[in-house]
């Protein structure tokens, strides 16, 4: 199912349920995107998908949201039984994991009895397995700590009606494929399938095909590679620990009025927060650990011009559209370029100038790498800034030395005794396990039903969004949604 142009439409016309309307709604969303607006009704009648499709379409909701209403719908119809694990996500990092754990958690808000939680490795897994323990309907993991916690007895997979298979080709650069060979006997053949690559090199599509039914849907979308004209960009390559030093620097130009600035996690927009109230300039943060009232007052108070500084995650961030948002500063370099695009294009709008400012430390040159050759341009440097370091070098177009990419999944070193694995790869989220060689291929698929044959009623209740991506075993294990 291809199309080159999509017709303007709202999520009222793909068939959504209340309670999910209400989660988008409240997550500021009116309008899919095209991939969304492909995926979610072929999802809801029980077709497998094959998605061609990058981080920064819109792809994570385009499967969060339709599985969430058939999760609802068939819980009704056909009496699950609460706490058995129905839907699996298989994606490659943690941060991945714990973002998709997060749309979970903000989209099922109204459907409390749907629970989700996350799990990868490099962490304690006593809090996953108490997770675990509670029940849960959907689980999203990494290959690694899935099979460490399969093969303890604490993950049984035979109840699965939805399989999801996210960034497939990543999980082939990065050493996962016989893991999910692995893992694929395990699942029941009478099963949904959604399979999601931005490439299909030929060892992918050999993937796609052995775990789809025959025919599948095909869903093509190509990312948002360009950025305005309308937006100034530059980078300050700076050390890491002089970041805060530098935000606070920047900040006193009293023509930034009001500045939306981006971290990858949680924690660290809480941990921007403070420094900059030492320094006496008023910010808040808004992530998925902050009520929903937390984060509309916040809003509230960054369009009000109350508060200069907002800080947020890329996930708390998705929706917002403030008029006059003069600057956007990157306070950590995006891992992925096409969320670079996305954050920037937040200003300079409607014809308007904006700035864009990125602070680049040395673990974060391969990403900026990244971003230059998505964008096909130059971010010039800014120099002779008081914290300039001869130890981060420029990042050219073209050319120039090799630039070694981070061991870890958002640049941090890999644990004491968990380095490259075969092939030269580094796991990101450990587990040292022995390969097993039988199990290759996976079940054959029997005929399913439609879903969206199944009727629901609206159902009411609340929840805050996701536990934050720390690297601590408290609080980033679960990503919940009572």
């Amino acid at each position: 199912m291809r199309s080159r142009f999509f017709p303007l439409m709202s999520f009222d016309e793909l068939n959504l349920i209340d309670p999910i309307l209400s989660a988008l709604r409240e997550e500021g969303y009116t309008t899919p995107t095209p991939i969304q607006q492909q995926a979610i009704p072929q999802v809801l009648e029980g077709h497998d998908l094959l998605g061609i499709a990058q981080t920064g379409t819109g792809k994570t909701a385009a499967f969060t949201v339709p599985i969430l209403q058939i999760l609802h719908q068939t819980a009704q119809v056909e009496r699950h039984a609460p706490g058995r694990i129905r839907c699996l996500v298989l994606t490659p990092t943690r941060e991945l994991a714990i973002q998709i754990g997060e749309s979970f958690a903000a989209y099922g808000r109204h459907l409390p009895k749907l629970r989700s939680t996350v799990i990868f490795g490099g962490v304690g897994q006593h809090p996953q397995v108490q997770a675990l323990k509670r029940g849960v309907e959907v689980l999203i993991a990494t290959p690694g700590r899935l099979l460490d916690l399969m093969n303890q007895g604490f993950i049984d997979l035979r109840n699965i009606d939805i399989f999801v298979l996210d960034e497939a080709d990543r999980m082939l650069d990065m050493g996962f494929i016989h893991d999910i060979k692995r893992i694929l006997p395990k699942l029941p053949a009478r099963r949904q399938t959604l399979f999601f690559s931005a490439t299909m090199p030929g060892q992918i599509q050999e993937l796609a095909n052995s775990i789809l039914r025959p025919n599948p849907v095909k869903v093509t979308v190509t990312p948002v590679s360009s950025t305005a004209d309308t937006v100034t960009q530059a980078v300050y390559m700076v050390e890491k620990t002089d970041k805060p030093a530098l935000l606070e620097h920047v900040l006193q130009d009293q023509n930034i009025r009001r500045v939306l600035v981006f971290t990858r996690t949680k924690h660290g927009a809480d941990k921007v927060v403070r420094t900059l109230a030492k320094a006496e300039i008023s910010a808040e943060a808004i992530h998925g650990n902050k009520s929903q009232n937390h984060r509309q007052r916040a809003l509230s108070n960054f369009k009000a011009g109350t508060t200069r500084v907002l800080v947020a995650t890329d996930i708390a961030a998705r929706g917002i559209d403030v008029d006059e948002l003069t600057h956007v500063i990157n306070y950590e370099i995006p891992n992925e370029p096409e969320t670079y695009v996305h954050r920037i294009g937040r200003t300079g709008r409607a014809g308007a100038n904006g700035t864009a400012l990125s602070f680049c430390d040395e673990e974060e040159r391969a990403y900026l790498q990244d971003i230059q050759k998505l964008i096909r341009r130059q971010i010039p440097v800014v120099q002779g800034h008081p914290y300039t370091s001869s130890l981060v070098a420029p990042v050219p177009l073209s050319g120039g030395a090799p630039i070694k990419r981070p061991k870890g999944p958002a640049g941090r070193p890999p644990r004491p005794g968990r380095g490259p694995q075969a092939g030269g790869q580094a796991r990101p989220e450990g587990g040292n396990r022995q390969p097993n060689r039988g199990a290759e291929r996976s079940g054959s698929h029997a005929p399913r039903p439609s879903h969206a044959q199944a009727s629901s009623r609206p159902e009411g209740g609340a929840e805050g969004a996701g536990r934050n991506g720390q690297r601590r075993s408290r609080g980033n294990n679960s990503g919940r949604n009572r």
